[in-house]
């Protein structure tokens, strides 16, 4: 089964809310999650926020946060995923913020990515690294682990 899948069954069965605020994925999180049969029911919304300033200004990450960490940070990932939460009042928040390429950024690698959850249990990032090639490869890597890192804080097999 699919992540998306497997997330979308447990949301679902459970009544519990989505959000997503995404920058490395560019809305393709948000896409494969819209496309499982039944998304309205527990997918609430999400925000590209590509530009660092769109993360400061329409996520509302804090700006210090972001100079101290850089975008591309477990800081910054919990901060958008913490915003998603908020911002559509969903039981859980997923982030996604990183390095598709085709440069590195901030001394980041291409295909660094850190994750954020957020839930009724706590906020986490997690740090990975894909080694995927090109662009699309990195974003579609990228998508299935947060989905990943999301059904790991729903308890379930992935």
């Amino acid at each position: 089964m699919d992540p998306q899948d497997v997330v979308a069954a447990v949301l679902t069965a459970r009544g519990l809310t989505l959000a997503t605020a995404e920058s490395l994925t560019g809305g393709l999180l948000g896409g494969r999650i819209t496309a499982a049969p039944g998304a309205s029911r527990f997918y609430r919304g999400g925000i590209v926020a590509y530009a660092t300033e769109a993360k400061e200004h329409v996520l509302g990450v804090d700006g210090g946060l972001l100079a101290a960490h850089g975008p591309v940070s477990h800081p910054t990932a919990v901060a958008m995923a913490v915003a998603a939460r908020q911002r559509f009042a969903a039981d859980y928040g997923l982030s996604t913020t990183g390095v598709a390429g085709p440069a590195e950024q901030d001394g980041h690698p291409v295909g660094t990515l850190f994750v954020g959850v957020s839930g009724p249990t706590g906020d986490r990032a997690v740090a990975l690294r894909g080694t995927a090639t090109g662009r699309d490869a990195l974003r579609d890597w990228a998508v299935r682990e947060a989905l990943r890192a999301l059904a790991t804080d729903l308890d379930t097999p992935h």
